[in-house]
C-alpha cells in the first residue's frame, strides 16, 4: 500500500470483521444502498465537513486497510473497527480517501454532496 501501510485482501475472511461486500444478486439500489454506519473521528476533515459523529454509507469492498500508513489519519471506522476513511493532515492539496462509493447517490445523499463540495472547493482554490 502507498506510504507504507498494509492491505487486508479479504476482509470478510478476517475474524471479527463484517462482510463488506455487496450482494451481487440484489438490485443495484440495494447493492449501493446504505449498508452500515461509520463513526467519524473527532477533529478530522470528515468531522469538519459533515458536522456529524456517525453517518450511513454503502459497502461494496472486499479489501481494507490492515495497518494504516504513517502520516495518514483514520477519519472513520465501520462498526467492526475497519478503517473506512483516511486523510493526510498537512497535505498541500485535498486528500480524502473513503471505502464507500459517494458517487452512487451524489445528488441526493448529504454525505456525498459534502464530500464532493469540499473537493470542488479545493480544486477551485
Amino acid at each position: 500500500m502507498a506510504l507504507g501501510g498494509t492491505l487486508d485482501p479479504h476482509v470478510h475472511e478476517t475474524p471479527g470483521r463484517l462482510d463488506h461486500r455487496e450482494k451481487p444478486d440484489a438490485p443495484l439500489e440495494v447493492q449501493y444502498g446504505p449498508a452500515h454506519a461509520v463513526r467519524i473521528a473527532g477533529g478530522g476533515m470528515l468531522a469538519a465537513l459533515l458536522g456529524a459523529t456517525e453517518v450511513m454509507v454503502n459497502s461494496l469492498h472486499h479489501q481494507g486497510i490492515a495497518r494504516l500508513a504513517s502520516g495518514l489519519k483514520a477519519e472513520a471506522h465501520a462498526p467492526d473497527g475497519l478503517i473506512e476513511a483516511v486523510s493526510l493532515p498537512g497535505a498541500k492539496s485535498f486528500l480524502l480517501g473513503v471505502q464507500w462509493h459517494p458517487e452512487w447517490a451524489a445528488a441526493r445523499d448529504p454525505v456525498s454532496r459534502a464530500v464532493f463540495a469540499a473537493f470542488r472547493r479545493a480544486m477551485a482554490g
